[in-house]
Protein backbone atom coordinates (compact mmCIF):
# COMPACT_ATOMS: atom_id res chain seq x y z
CA UNK A 1 0.00 0.00 0.00
CA UNK A 2 1.29 3.47 -0.82
CA UNK A 3 3.27 4.91 2.07
CA UNK A 4 4.33 1.58 3.57
CA UNK A 5 8.01 1.70 4.41
CA UNK A 6 10.81 -0.50 5.68
CA UNK A 7 13.83 0.95 7.47
CA UNK A 8 17.07 -1.02 7.43
CA UNK A 9 19.83 -0.17 9.91
CA UNK A 10 23.21 -1.51 8.77
CA UNK A 11 26.57 -1.71 10.54
CA UNK A 12 29.06 0.23 8.44
CA UNK A 13 32.24 -0.36 10.42
CA UNK A 14 32.58 2.41 13.00
CA UNK A 15 29.09 3.84 12.37
CA UNK A 16 25.60 2.79 11.33
CA UNK A 17 23.66 3.71 8.22
CA UNK A 18 19.91 3.79 7.78
CA UNK A 19 18.19 3.02 4.49
CA UNK A 20 14.50 3.24 3.62
CA UNK A 21 12.45 1.48 0.98
CA UNK A 22 9.04 3.09 0.48
CA UNK A 23 6.00 2.03 -1.55
CA UNK A 24 5.93 5.21 -3.63
CA UNK A 25 2.72 4.74 -5.64
CA UNK A 26 -0.76 3.42 -5.07
CA UNK A 27 -1.01 -0.36 -5.45
CA UNK A 28 2.61 -1.01 -4.59
CA UNK A 29 3.85 -2.85 -1.54
CA UNK A 30 7.15 -3.54 0.17
CA UNK A 31 8.29 -7.14 0.66
CA UNK A 32 11.18 -8.44 2.75
CA UNK A 33 13.02 -11.73 2.40
CA UNK A 34 16.05 -13.32 4.04
CA UNK A 35 17.79 -15.86 1.80
CA UNK A 36 21.25 -17.39 1.97
CA UNK A 37 22.66 -14.74 4.28
CA UNK A 38 21.22 -11.82 2.32
CA UNK A 39 18.39 -9.51 3.44
CA UNK A 40 16.40 -8.34 0.43
CA UNK A 41 13.79 -5.55 0.59
CA UNK A 42 11.80 -4.92 -2.60
CA UNK A 43 9.11 -2.55 -3.81
CA UNK A 44 6.63 -4.63 -5.81
CA UNK A 45 3.69 -3.72 -8.07
CA UNK A 46 0.26 -5.34 -7.96
CA UNK A 47 1.23 -7.76 -10.71
CA UNK A 48 4.37 -8.84 -8.84
CA UNK A 49 6.97 -6.97 -10.89
CA UNK A 50 9.88 -5.73 -8.81
CA UNK A 51 10.43 -1.97 -9.13
CA UNK A 52 13.54 -1.66 -6.96
CA UNK A 53 15.48 -3.87 -4.58
CA UNK A 54 17.86 -3.20 -1.71
CA UNK A 55 20.19 -6.06 -0.66
CA UNK A 56 22.32 -6.26 2.47
CA UNK A 57 24.49 -8.93 4.07
CA UNK A 58 22.45 -10.42 6.92
CA UNK A 59 25.45 -10.32 9.28
CA UNK A 60 25.61 -6.51 8.87
CA UNK A 61 21.91 -5.78 9.39
CA UNK A 62 21.25 -4.50 12.91
CA UNK A 63 17.52 -3.76 12.59
CA UNK A 64 14.75 -4.21 10.07
CA UNK A 65 11.72 -2.07 10.92
CA UNK A 66 8.48 -2.41 8.96
CA UNK A 67 6.22 0.64 9.22
CA UNK A 68 2.82 0.21 7.59
CA UNK A 69 0.66 3.24 6.88
CA UNK A 70 -2.01 3.65 9.57
CA UNK A 71 -5.39 2.57 8.15
CA UNK A 72 -6.95 5.94 9.05
CA UNK A 73 -4.51 7.80 6.79
CA UNK A 74 -5.03 5.28 4.00
CA UNK A 75 -8.81 5.74 4.18
CA UNK A 76 -8.45 9.54 4.17
CA UNK A 77 -6.15 9.41 1.15
CA UNK A 78 -8.62 7.21 -0.74
CA UNK A 79 -11.48 9.59 0.06
CA UNK A 80 -9.41 12.58 -1.06
CA UNK A 81 -8.59 10.85 -4.36
CA UNK A 82 -12.27 10.09 -4.97
CA UNK A 83 -13.25 13.71 -4.20
CA UNK A 84 -10.63 14.98 -6.66
CA UNK A 85 -11.92 12.67 -9.38
CA UNK A 86 -15.48 13.89 -8.86
CA UNK A 87 -14.45 17.55 -9.17
CA UNK A 88 -12.66 17.10 -12.47
CA UNK A 89 -14.89 17.01 -15.56
CA UNK A 90 -14.25 14.15 -17.91
CA UNK A 91 -14.29 16.54 -20.82
CA UNK A 92 -15.33 20.06 -21.58
CA UNK A 93 -18.86 20.73 -22.75
CA UNK A 94 -18.99 21.85 -26.40
CA UNK A 95 -20.15 25.42 -26.86
CA UNK A 96 -23.23 25.82 -29.02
Amino acid sequence: MKGDRVEIVVDAGDTTRTYEVVASRAGRRVETAVRRGVVEVSEVTRSGSVVRTARFMATRVLALVEQPVPREQAAEAAEAAEATEKKRPLREDPKS
